[in-house]
């Protein structure tokens, strides 16, 4: 959820002089594109995972500050809800082996954690939006401790100015009505980060745009909410209505959401820090004392604070970064789409795919969002979200076409030249894309396999079968096979 704030209030003056630093950033922003020097030697990628802790029983576990401490692990941070918490992995090249050493971190750090974790009777669970979650966790009470968390919320109720109403329909129909950013919460995701350079970064965010629905219909995990059945991965309308600003006046009259997709094919990275100062109000107006421009003319790199500030508090599916390693900027595509989960395997193959099949489409010759519209690539994402591995999706000169048909025909080919041209070995890439092959043949993933298993328990009350059954789960979970092979095992 980005830096920590102190708790404060905000007055008219402040979110005025906010403006004005935000616009000085850009305009600082703007001259280092033409001027700096970005880091782009030996670009790395990086990965964070969120995680939900459970009680023995499989209900939420609203303790995340006692189980960092008792990790005491500062690649684990807290999230927004109390039942949360967030391993952020170090970043590191994908050639010589970096896909493996990925997933030796990630199932090591987990492990640790969740022998300590388990001491104090609470539960990693790897899932996009945790089954046995109730209204009353989804309350001001279960906010985590951090101000920041808090102010959030505040601050987007406040410029709401009305509760919250939440309206999915997916199998079974979800109406609630909430007074707290609190349904976030709901949503754990995973996020890949790839280092560009700043003149392929319009390259690789259209291509990351453009397979977005591809990759949430092969990794959608979040089928059930407040008991209801809803989309494959019900993450996707939720978080967009749960963070939503605009009464429903504002989205009449066209007013852009925060949790937004965007609306167009980008030429720079300046296009999207330009449209969130822009079109966007600051919700933490906290402002630096730095100056950035005397900074730059010193020789040296600003911190842009406000700029960055402000742009993790639009949340795009796939996010531009600035940030400042070792002196130098340097600039990422954060991409926010996918659920956490099922295992640490899975998650490292949709890894895998999604940096091979970037990487592959930004370098072609001829632009695939040349040849399809922005709009269809944002229908194909919330199809792909409503109905997951079985989803329907536009390509262009194919036309519409399953999902599945589409990676193995011709989406896996350019993922694993996509790998090669990153520097991974032949052994890894057919390994983790292997593994995405075969949900594709297989038409499993962790939505539909869940969904699957509670159809096993349909004679139980709604809560105790999505209990057994993440049960199941968190059981496979740690076993560790990719979620493709669990029908059959035991559990």
């Amino acid at each position: 959820m980005g830096d920590e704030v102190a708790e404060q209030e905000f007055t008219p003056a402040d979110r005025t002089r906010y403006r004005e630093k935000v616009r000085r950033c850009l305009d600082v922003f703007e001259r280092m594109l033409r001027e700096s020097a970005f880091d782009t030697d030996d670009p790395w990628t990086g990965i964070e995972v969120e995680l939900n802790l459970v009680d023995g029983a499989g209900d939420p576990a609203l303790r995340n500050d006692e189980v960092l401490s008792a990790i005491a692990d500062p690649d684990f941070q807290t999230e927004l809800g109390q039942f949360n918490i967030e391993l952020n992995l170090p970043p590191g090249p994908l050639s010589g082996g970096g896909l493996t050493a990925c997933e030796t971190t990630l199932r090591e750090s987990l492990n640790a954690a969740e022998e300590r974790a388990a001491r104090i009777g609470a539960h990693q669970v790897m899932i996009g939006i945790l089954p046995t979650l109730r209204s009353e966790h989804l309350t001001d009470e279960a906010i985590s401790a951090n101000p920041r968390y808090r102010l959030l919320s505040e601050q987007i109720l406040g410029a709401r100015g009305e509760d919250i109403a939440i309206d999915i329909q997916g199998v079974d129909r979800l109406r609630t009505t909430v007074d707290t950013i609190m349904p976030e919460a709901a949503c754990t995701s995973t996020q890949f980060h790839v280092q560009v350079s700043p003149d392929r970064f319009a390259a690789y965010w259209n291509a990351a745009q453009a397979i977005a629905g591809v990759q949430v219909a092969l990794a959608a995990n979040a089928p059930y909410l407040l008991g209801k059945q809803l989309w494959a991965e019900t993450r996707i309308p939720l978080f967009e209505q749960a963070t939503d600003t605009r009464s429903e006046e504002l989205k009449v009259q066209g007013v852009r959401p925060r949790v937004w997709f965007g609306e167009r094919w980008i030429t720079s990275v300046f296009d999207l820090f330009e449209e969130n100062v822009r079109y966007f109000p600051a919700l933490l107006p906290v402002i630096d004392e730095e100056d950035p421009l005397t900074v730059l003319e010193a020789g040296g790199t600003p911190n842009l604070s406000e700029l960055r500030l402000h742009n993790g508090t639009i949340y795009r599916w796939n996010r531009p970064v600035y940030d400042i390693a070792g002196g130098l900027p340097h600039l990422r595509v954060e991409n926010r789409i996918l659920a956490a989960g099922p295992t640490v395997v899975d998650t490292v193959a949709n890894a895998a795919f999604f940096f091979g099949l970037v990487r592959r489409l930004a370098e072609q010759d001829r632009p695939l969002w040349s040849q399809m519209s922005f709009s269809a690539a944002e229908e194909n994402f919330h199809a792909a979200a409503r109905d997951g591995i079985a989803a329907e999706v536009y390509w262009p000169a194919v036309g519409r076409v399953r999902v599945t048909e589409l990676v193995l025909r011709r989406l896996l080919p350019l993922a694993r030249e996509g790998l090669a041209s990153w520097g991974v070995d032949a052994d890894e890439i057919e390994h983790y894309l292997g593994i995405i092959e075969q949900r594709c043949l297989l038409e499993t993933n962790g939505a539909e396999w869940f969904v699957r298993r509670m159809r096993d328990h349909e004679g139980l009350e709604r809560y105790d079968a999505l209990r057994a059954v993440l049960a199941d789960y968190r059981e496979r979970m740690h076993d560790g096979a990719p979620v493709h092979t669990w029908d059959g095992q035991s559990g």
